[in-house]
């Protein structure tokens, strides 16, 4: 019986955990869209609707923030599905979300940088490598 305290108490901890992932997640999206509409103001960017360069740049600084809090999400839902209830089900349950939230992930930085997260930045430079791929 001790045991099984454990195993019990193991798995509330990581189902909290997991839960705190997720809120952690929520909370980055929410905060960043109210940062970004505080500080760049959404009134003044309304009354700029015609500046191309106003607009693009407020849909870049809430993409990040949407990217940032999907990957605090996927982590929660990667906690909690393998280990926790690592069923068939729940694993394949898990693929299509992480499959989704990827190719949201893939838009969003289509959207914010104007590449494909594989291809190289502008100026030849990959990810954290000097001269690129």
């Amino acid at each position: 019986m001790h045991g099984e305290e454990w195993i019990g108490w193991i798995r509330a901890a990581i189902e909290w955990a997991a839960l705190g992932i997720e809120m952690l997640g929520a909370l980055i999206i929410v905060a960043g869209v109210l940062r970004v509409a505080i500080t760049r103001g959404t009134v003044r960017f309304l009354i700029k609707l015609d500046d191309i360069a106003a607009y693009e740049s407020y849909k870049h600084q809430i993409g990040r923030s949407l990217l940032l809090g999907l990957e605090f999400l996927v982590a929660g839902d990667v906690v909690r599905t393998v280990a926790l209830e690592p069923t068939l089900m729940n694993v394949a349950v898990l693929g299509l979300l992480v499959v989704v939230r990827t190719f949201l992930g893939w838009s969003l930085t289509v959207e914010i940088e104007g590449r494909w997260p594989w291809q190289p930045r502008a100026g030849g430079e990959g990810r954290g490598r000097p001269g690129g791929p």
